[in-house]
């Protein structure tokens, strides 16, 4: 079912919430009552549950209304700021009165996919169905939004950033669906959609999901894995809600804030009889010399791994296999005298299997923050909420 109502009747909600009466409401959309009439109510069908008590004197919300109108009010926050973005350099003022759900829906998949077939294939739509309220959006717009290109069509960067509000939007008004739903004691209706970076997925953000859904067995879960930078897009882009792992300084994004769940310090992880494993502590001259398995450029345990080396007047090795995948470090290690540097947390089940072994202290210097990134002003539902409460309950002493 699709959760994002028509945006006039979304606007005409939020002006009876506020004013009380639907005939005011009809006249700010420019809609005959009846029509904003007709489009609440199709909204309550949609929900399941009324939004308005209706009185002589007017309409007043309910309690899921109050729900409603708050996720609704936020999602049309966004689309000002879609329209405040779309009237730079003479584009349309007053947009979002003319905007369709339609024509973001389109906007949002073509930039995502660089493609109008393969946007309508994921919309259910015929391409020229596309391709239309995708050129009808450029005309309300004013503005150039998508070139053709040899690969498909290229979204203009304008394009990109109303594509970004739109998605923000959307996902608010999601949000309310799903609590409204809830409100109503429907468990069919929870969603989310975690980023988890190397450490959480190991065992943090697996466990954290196993006792959410004993308590909501029926959410949606989306465990996403990934290089960070594609995981902030997704977080920027209300695709995911939130990601587990590893937190950035400083930070790479003013849209985002950090909440730190506990800190984490990095060990050497070798084979089973390996010969460093002989030595009580090896010297920082010893370790430069391995060949090592070292976390991505610009990732926290990289730089750790870096001012290590530093901090002891020597050069990082630079011949090393750059690898996050535990699988293929895992290999990598059982069948060479290679190190890798990684959470012992991350490996645990490993070194309980005889799989691998890790050095009995961390590598001095190298702790790192761990915990929850979101969208700076996020507001999670219930379900999310506690899903968060469950991480901060994870274990964080080592075995």
């Amino acid at each position: 079912m699709d959760t994002v109502p028509n945006l006039r009747h979304l606007s005409a909600l939020a002006e009876a919430g506020h004013s009380g009466s639907i005939s005011s409401a009809a006249r700010s959309v420019h809609l005959s009552q009846s029509a904003v009439t007709q489009g609440l109510s199709g909204i309550e069908r949609m929900l399941g549950a009324e939004l308005f008590n209706r009185t002589t004197s007017g309409v007043f919300p309910t309690a899921a209304g109050r729900v409603y109108l708050e996720r609704v009010e936020r999602g049309l926050a966004w689309l000002k700021q879609l329209e405040r973005e779309a009237a730079g350099r003479g584009g349309q003022q007053g947009l979002r009165r003319l905007l369709t759900a339609t024509q973001l829906r389109a906007l949002i998949t073509v930039v995502n996919t660089g493609s109008f077939s393969h946007a309508a294939n994921q919309l259910g739509l015929s391409q020229p169905t596309v391709q239309r309220a995708a050129r009808e959006l450029e005309t309300v717009s004013g503005h150039e939004l998508f070139r053709r290109s040899p690969f498909g069509v290229e979204p203009t960067w304008r394009a990109r950033q109303m594509a970004r509000y739109a998605n923000l939007a959307f996902d608010e008004i999601r949000q309310g669906f799903d609590e409204v739903r809830s409100l109503a004691g429907d468990k069919l209706v929870a969603s989310l959609a975690v980023g988890s970076l190397p450490l959480a997925r190991t065992r943090m953000v697996p466990q954290a999901v196993s006792r959410l859904l004993q308590v909501y067995p029926e959410t949606r879960v989306k465990i996403i894995d990934g290089p960070y930078d594609e995981q902030l897009h997704a977080l920027l882009h209300a695709q995911i809600h939130m990601i587990v792992g590893a937190l950035r300084h400083p930070l790479p994004s003013p849209d985002i804030r950090q909440e730190v769940l506990f800190d984490d310090p990095l060990y050497i992880v070798v084979r089973p009889g390996h010969p460093l494993l002989a030595k009580r502590r090896a010297s920082a001259r010893e370790l430069s010399q391995l060949d090592w398995i070292a976390p991505r450029e610009q990732t926290p345990a990289r730089k750790a791994f870096s001012h290590f080396f530093q901090r002891e007047k020597l050069t990082p090795p630079e011949h090393v296999i750059e690898c996050s995948s535990l699988v293929a470090i895992r290999s990598l290690l059982q069948d060479t005298d290679r190190a890798a540097l990684l959470p012992a947390r991350q490996v645990e089940v490993d070194v309980k299997a005889g799989l691998l072994a890790v050095m009995p202290t961390p590598l001095a210097g190298t702790t790192r923050a761990i915990g929850i990134t979101t969208r700076s002003g996020w507001k999670p539902t219930t379900v999310q909420a506690r899903f968060i409460e469950l991480l901060h309950d994870f274990p964080t002493r080592r075995g």
